[in-house]
């Protein structure tokens, strides 16, 4: 492709739907992880377990699945913009929940609020996006807006623990209120235009609620829902139990261990839009995940073999190649469902999303259950990358199968 016609397609990428869905994104992972971020403060203010503090996400991610299913006749009836500040409203609600509610019972409640809405993202951000998105950089484009998830981890670690030791957990958290609301508010000016295709006739709940599994008669749906079901499992439990390994089979010390847990991350956010520029380029999109998930393989084996004295650099390398596969590959993931969804593409990316939070909370107790039956981190890991492996085979099968739409 000519330079000329590499600038006039980026020229063609829907600049402000994508800067506001990834704006969108951003705001709601960092109130996902506000309170995780500051659990150790949470915790000596409550009198509770810190790590009791922690499962706020995974309750959070237990109630966006539920939301991810409902989120798709949310988005067609009352239109996409309407959707992502129904995202905001409910990550606000969180934090003044959170900050303002009692005790233990209070963050619970927050988190379900959060998961209430949080579901709803990359449906309504894929609604918005796709209409308006030329094909040739359609991965890209969705490969981008995912980039609001390691960001969103990123901008909580930063600036959270501060301002929890300079104003307290409660003033951190109500900290991220402004942006949200301010975010809010500018999203209803394109409302109208953005949302002229909403249904206000459209069915939410009923039988609304499961169509969207009807997509998964189609063979494509089942390889993809698969792979995406055992990919984001590995990759919560490379995140879950990183710090934990290093620290106590590697002899690393917190610090060092917290370099290579930012390593993973940051590497997860540069090779995300290009992977989708290999989808729209190179490879197509199952091609571009299978090879991902032989990639995610490998660096699985490799954790798995960690022990003592092993060098920071090779450490880092393998924490660098997981960031870049298991934590890279959700852009291209979800831009998938939605091609596969075809004029569907709001109920595919409901249950794309329904799908990687499933396998983030079902994948960690039995990863650690098997770590506990092992003795040790290699079996769970090689089971891991078997599966990872298998995932990214069934991908790679051909198939003649038509798009839902």
């Amino acid at each position: 492709m000519s330079t000329e016609s590499t600038g006039a397609l980026l020229r063609s990428m829907p600049l402000w739907p994508l800067t506001s869905t990834l704006a969108v994104q951003t705001l709601a992972t960092m109130a996902l992880y506000s309170v995780p971020t500051v659990a150790p403060e949470v915790a000596r203010d409550l009198g509770v377990n810190g790590t009791l503090v922690g499962s706020f996400v995974a309750l959070a991610y237990g109630v966006g699945i539920v939301s991810a299913l409902v989120s798709p006749g949310m988005v067609l009836k009352y239109g996409g913009v309407r959707a992502t500040q129904g995202v905001l409203l409910a990550a606000a609600g969180m934090l003044a929940l959170a900050a303002f509610g009692s005790g233990v019972t209070g963050l619970a409640l927050a988190g379900i609020i959060l998961g209430l809405g949080y579901g709803a993202a990359a449906p309504a951000s894929t609604h918005l996006l796709v209409p308006q998105t030329p094909m040739p950089v359609f991965n890209l484009v969705m490969s981008l807006r995912q980039i609001g998830v390691p960001f969103g981890g990123v901008l909580a670690a930063l600036i959270l623990p501060k301002l929890a030791l300079a104003i307290g957990w409660r003033g951190a958290l109500l900290s991220e209120m402004g942006p949200i609301l301010l975010l809010m508010v500018l999203m209803e000016l394109p409302r109208r235009r953005w949302d002229v295709d909403r249904d206000p006739a459209r069915r939410v709940f009923g039988r609304a609620l499961w169509q969207p599994f009807s997509l998964l008669a189609e063979p494509r749906f089942r390889r993809l829902s698969v792979a995406a079901f055992v990919y984001a499992g590995l990759a919560l439990c490379l995140v879950a139990f990183m710090t934990v390994q290093l620290t106590t089979v590697v002899g690393l010390d917190l610090v060092q261990a917290g370099e290579i847990l930012a390593a993973y991350q940051i590497a997860g956010s540069v090779s995300r839009p290009i992977w989708g520029w290999i989808a729209d380029r190179l490879l197509t999109p199952a091609q571009t995940l299978a090879m991902l998930g032989a990639g995610m393989a490998i660096a699985s084996v490799v954790t798995g073999l960690y022990g003592p004295g092993w060098p920071f650099w090779v450490v880092t390398a393998n924490a660098v190649l997981a960031g870049a596969t298991a934590g890279g590959y959700t852009g291209v993931g979800y831009a998938e469902y939605a091609a596969l969804g075809g004029s569907r593409r709001t109920e595919a990316t409901g249950l794309g999303t329904a799908i990687f939070f499933a396998g983030g909370m079902a994948a960690p107790p039995v990863f650690g259950a098997a770590v506990t039956a092992f003795g040790g981190y290699h079996g769970a890991y090689v089971i891991g990358a078997v599966f990872a492996l298998a995932g990214g085979v069934l991908l790679a099968l051909p198939t003649t199968a038509r798009r839902a739409g």
